[in-house]
């Protein structure tokens, strides 16, 4: 990497799941939105064919309308060639197939027990966790080995998890999570603005917040808006469409119905708690006991999200697989569409080309000071030339403190459990989530089950 008239070239981003038909096309998009850095970025994935397919997508770019940025992409079959002398490693895999996720999501169903995404809390999110950690073990040992200086980005859930692993592994890493769930509540925000005050022309960005908790149960405790307290106008917001919910204008389409929400879980527990939840309610759901939003399917319609199958998943890679070959063919063009996530960003912020604040997912070093010391935690951090410090966010209030921190003590158990191949262990958390509301005995046998369909990916435990 060198820099040259204010630009970083050269770079070298080595990707992990670089066969990904989605994340990687939104990375593609963002990296040529930005004229102040060039480079090369080494896809790698164990579907080798997915991965020379994006190498020839990528390369296609240049020719793109509104290309600022020219990338070269590079497919490799080892990951080794991927990493060494790599400045920036992006992991966005699938652990398993979506037969596996399909276990996870709706085997417990069989037991009266429902899960509107299942990839980060819950049945399935500790089920992906345990497929996942070991693929993390030799992602980080590798790092480790091959470029330990590297920013390391992860987009995979279940995040918290994920991350946690990078560090336990090699705790010199420079390593943080990716995730975009507080920037929907900032629109919301925006909405409340406009709405309840009559104000034009603001912008997610200009909404400053405070975050605190675990990913996907963020919460907000501060939100300003130049010199407005947003807190008093979101309760007004809040008392309007408590019952009726807030539905945005979207398409209607298949996508929307299994991914939309009326925004009244969000809106249910900040007039609960008192502070704002700041992920999208079919993952807040997840983290709260499960009679409250996730009871059975009536009980989630009259909440007013959805239960996302994994029919959905699967007919839509069916999708992009298609979309896939078309544009490796040339049959369709590439189009450039910025995906609003931060990663490019916060790239550029690393390079000394912007300063930016924002959150992530990184170890607690005392940013909130009420829960432990290491453990993965949700806040603002900023970034800077080769540096990223974490912004102190104060303890959690009492109000959500014992949500927060039960989901956090679950979690830390979870990793250190299937660190050790401790499938016990693991159990020992998985029978205390808040959404798993059965006797031990009939959660010993649903855990079982869950185990022995998914075997495939967890040799490694036995």
């Amino acid at each position: 990497m060198k820099y040259v008239e204010n630009k970083a070239e050269e770079v070298k981003i080595a990707y992990i799941g670089g066969g990904s038909r989605g994340w990687a096309w939104g990375l593609m998009s963002d990296l040529a939105a930005v004229d102040d850095m060039s480079g090369t970025v080494y896809l790698y994935d164990i579907d080798f064919d997915a991965a020379k397919k994006n190498e020839v997508i990528g390369n296609g770019i240049k020719d793109a309308d509104n290309c600022k940025a020219v990338w070269e992409y590079k497919a490799v079959s080892d990951i080794e060639a991927a990493l060494t002398g790599a400045d920036f490693v992006i992991i966005s895999i699938l652990p398993g197939t979506f037969d596996e996720m399909e276990s996870d999501v709706h085997l417990p169903e069989k037991y009266g027990i429902y899960q509107s995404v299942g990839d980060t809390a819950g049945a399935g999110g500790i089920l992906r966790a345990l497929r996942t950690i070991p693929m993390f073990e030799e992602i980080a040992e590798s790092i480790k080995k091959y470029c330990p200086d590297a920013w390391v980005i992860n987009y995979t859930n279940p995040m918290t998890m994920c991350v946690k692993t990078l560090y336990r592994v090699f705790p010199q890493i420079k390593a943080f999570g990716c995730c975009h769930e507080v920037f929907g509540t900032q629109k919301l925000l925006v909405t409340a603005l406009e709405e309840m005050r009559g104000l034009e022309n603001v912008k997610r960005e200009d909404i400053k917040v405070n975050v605190v908790g675990v990913n996907h149960f963020t919460w907000l405790t501060k939100a300003q808006y130049r010199n407005i307290d947003i807190f008093p106008v979101y309760r007004e917001f809040a008392e309007k469409y408590k019952d009726t919910g807030y539905t945005r204008d979207v398409d209607e389409n298949w996508m929307n119905r299994f991914f939309s929400c009326s925004e009244k879980v969000k809106i249910d527990l900040f007039l609960r708690y008192g502070s704002i939840a700041a992920a999208g309610d079919r993952h807040l759901a997840e983290f709260c006991p499960g009679d409250w939003y996730l009871k059975d399917p009536e009980t989630v319609e009259k909440w007013g999200f959805a239960l996302t199958p994994v029919s959905w998943r699967k007919e839509d890679l069916k999708k992009r697989l298609e979309k896939s070959q078309r544009l490796y063919s040339g049959e369709e063009r590439f189009e450039l569409k910025e995906t609003g996530e931060e990663g490019v960003q916060q790239i550029r912020a690393l390079l000394g080309l912007r300063d930016l604040v924002t959150n992530v997912n990184i170890p607690n070093y005392g940013q909130i000071p009420n829960l432990p010391m290491g453990a993965v935690v949700e806040t603002n951090a900023a970034f800077r030339a080769n540096s990223l410090s974490p912004v102190y966010a104060g303890n959690l209030p009492d109000e959500i403190y014992p949500l927060i921190s039960r989901v956090c003590g679950e979690q830390e158990r979870v990793v250190d459990a299937a660190l050790k191949r401790d499938l016990d262990g693991v159990f020992a958390a998985f029978v205390t989530d808040p959404n798993i509301y059965l006797s031990v005995k009939d959660a010993r046998a649903m855990f079982d089950e869950m185990i022995n369909n998914t075997k495939e990916y967890l040799k490694m435990y036995f």
